[in-house]
């Protein structure tokens, strides 16, 4: 390691830790440090390129130095030997040890807006809307690739589907031990109609966890979260229904429906997880999707992802 690459390393919560945080509280050190970071200098030089004193440089340069962040050397000139300066390392870094409980479960909890899904298929009637209008154009399947897809607070179809892609953002030590799908949702036809059964089928990293029927495409009772603009006969709100898997198999709400267990479908630590939610073209019910977000409907949440895992040991965070 040449002298250029030496790094220093400190815990968070000690006292060196401390003092480096007081000696880069003044602008004038850090900007010190930052000229000192390309090459060394002397006192007369670093006063000249910032334009300050040389008595001020000194006590600011003492300051750095008890803060262990520059060194002074003396080196031989044609006038002599002169002081000079320079970083004491190449880089800084503030290291946190995270003692978590060990072998505890824990949730990581990942929402997703309705309208931010990143591959779909759907047959009209079709459509998007946010809490202030129709997104494009009704029963036009290429709205869905409209870039402000990304604000719809609710999405309709009535045959197809939707892909989400979630960033599991896991720690490097955590093994998991299920994942859950949640979304409010009913099924699909014009206007609305409280018996229209649609089997909704949900897949994780292509893997199909299982269905469930929605009895219905829910109006009648105005949804408690919609505007004002949204028509009374439209589709109102939905259920919230969840899908979960484990080394059991697989369930919606409590209720076994598949044998596909979370081995079957590859989470781990920097993976992404794909969720794809719609009807199954040889379905019994093809009967349509109605999501919901968070201003739609009648509960106030997006989709959400959850992942349950526990460590196998502590994280160690490092950030530079």
């Amino acid at each position: 390691m040449s002298e250029r690459d030496r790094v220093r390393t400190l815990r968070l919560d000690s006292r060196e830790a401390l003092v480096v945080h007081k000696a880069l509280a003044a602008e004038q050190r850090v900007k010190i440090l930052s000229l000192l970071a390309k090459q060394p200098k002397n006192i007369n030089e670093i006063a000249e390129a910032l334009g300050i004193s040389q008595p001020t440089v000194s006590v600011h340069m003492r300051v750095l130095e008890d803060a262990g962040l520059v060194e002074t050397e003396l080196v031989a000139t044609d006038r002599g030997s002169e002081k000079r300066c320079r970083t004491a390392f190449s880089r800084l870094v503030f290291e946190n040890e995270i003692q978590p409980e060990v072998g505890k479960e824990m949730i990581l909890e990942i929402p997703m807006p309705v309208g931010m899904f990143t591959g779909v298929s759907v047959v009209p009637p079709c459509g998007m809307a946010d809490e202030k209008e129709l997104i494009g154009y009704c029963d036009n399947p290429e709205t869905f690739l409209r870039a402000d897809r990304a604000r719809a607070q609710v999405i309709w179809f009535s045959a197809g589907w939707v892909e989400y892609t979630f960033a599991s953002n896991l720690p490097p030590t955590a093994d998991v031990t299920a994942v859950e799908f949640v979304a409010e949702l009913c099924s699909e036809t014009t206007g609305h109609n409280n018996e229209w059964p649609s089997d909704i089928s949900v897949w994780i990293n292509g893997v199909e966890i299982g269905a469930w029927m929605s009895p219905g495409d829910f109006g009648g009772t105005r949804g408690k979260l919609n505007p004002g603009w949204w028509p009374d006969g439209h589709t109102q709100f939905g259920v919230v229904k969840s899908w979960i898997t484990d080394e059991t198999g697989s369930k919606v709400d409590g209720v076994p429906v598949s044998y596909t267990r979370l081995s079957d479908l590859g989470i781990s630590y920097q993976s992404q997880v794909t969720v794809r939610i719609g009807i199954k073209p040889n379905a019994a019910h093809v009967g349509g999707i109605n999501l919901f977000g968070r201003h739609f409907g009648n509960y106030p949440h997006d989709l959400i992802l959850r992942i349950r895992y526990k460590l196998r040991a502590p994280i160690r965070l490092a950030a530079g």
